[in-house]
């Protein structure tokens, strides 16, 4: 048996509960992990909220993790027991708040030297959707300018790092008033609060009225489809949380843009092989950004697996900045 953080229905963070769970047995093309530390995201309590089709209860959530690999399935050859690995799960399936966790084996990376479980945990999510975003994308351009919004969160704060890293020329990035000297010591030239500020105007006055080349939108599809004025000639947008409704119709039509809509863990359910691996291979290359000193990690709180529920509350509630882990 295991220890598990298990949804017994549909529910908001505190419906969640401990549980002891079978050892799950990974199949064909699959390895088991012994979890050792996992992370937050805002997508575990967002899909918790409605449940999904293919879940049977009680379910367990999370969908990035890091750990050793514990067992191998049929057919799988790149993985011993004893590896340490890191992977970003499928949402359909029972997922990392545990102490065993099944994925594809291609679709795990190995946990480059140097880095802790916990690092490795911590970016999965966040920092692959970013990751895709500017690098498979939207191919960002050295001297370039970008708008990435919440900069303080998982996603955004990942995205302000590789955006320095990759050498854009002007960072902007939206966050509270609070948060402006956080999200300048992750790379961001410039932050607008979104409490306060309108974000359209203070990004054309930023970029002399030209707007910005790309603009990474993790908020919602209103907001997104602000983001379609302040772009330059020719720019991209790329949307997390919901792409634009009315690209079609937009005005002036003379404005040329490309819009990408993102979701990581869509390879799964596509059944895509090559989109799973990608997932693997991204990995790698990300956490060789981390071991050069570009990327840190950026852990607010490392918890319990018991603090998980409460965890998830306070970062539905916004109040969170960076990655929360769990250390199994």
């Amino acid at each position: 048996m295991m220890r598990s953080i298990v949804l017994r229905a549909p529910g908001e963070p505190h419906t969640m509960t401990p549980a002891e769970l079978p050892v799950p047995e990974p199949g064909q093309g699959e390895i088991r992990v012994r979890i050792k530390a996992a992370s937050l995201n805002p997508a575990d309590y967002k899909m918790a909220k409605n449940g999904h089709p293919a879940w049977t209860y009680p379910f367990v959530p999370g969908l990035d993790a890091a750990g050793v690999v514990d067992k191998t399935g049929e057919g799988v050859a790149q993985w011993r027991e004893g590896d340490r690995v890191v992977y970003h799960g499928s949402f359909v399936r029972n997922g990392s708040f545990a102490e065993y966790g099944i994925v594809k084996a291609n679709a795990a990376a190995r946990i480059a030297e140097g880095l802790s479980f916990e690092e490795a945990a911590a970016f999965p999510c966040a920092g692959l959707t970013a990751y895709q975003a500017l690098t498979r994308k939207m191919n960002l351009k050295q001297g370039a300018s970008i708008l990435i919004h919440a900069g303080a969160g998982g996603v955004g704060g990942y995205a302000i790092q590789l955006a320095k890293a990759f050498g854009a020329g002007q960072i902007i990035t939206t966050a509270s008033a609070a948060n402006f000297d956080y999200v300048r010591t992750l790379g961001a030239h410039a932050a607008i609060d979104y409490n306060t500020e309108d974000v359209r105007e203070r990004v054309l006055a930023l970029t002399d009225g030209r707007g910005v080349d790309y603009a990474l939108n993790s908020i919602n599809r209103q907001t997104a489809q602000a983001d379609l004025s302040l772009l330059a000639f020719g720019g991209q947008l790329a949307c997390i949380a919901g792409a634009p409704e009315t690209v079609a119709d937009f005005q002036p039509s003379h404005k040329t843009f490309t819009v990408h809509k993102m979701m990581l863990s869509g390879a799964y359910l596509a059944g895509d092989e090559r989109a799973e691996t990608e997932l693997g291979i991204m990995a790698e290359q990300f956490m060789a950004l981390m071991t050069a000193g570009k990327i840190v990690p950026m852990i607010e709180k490392r918890i319990s697996l018991e603090e998980v529920p409460d965890e998830l509350t306070r970062l539905s509630q916004r109040h969170v900045r960076g990655k929360i882990v769990v250390v199994l």
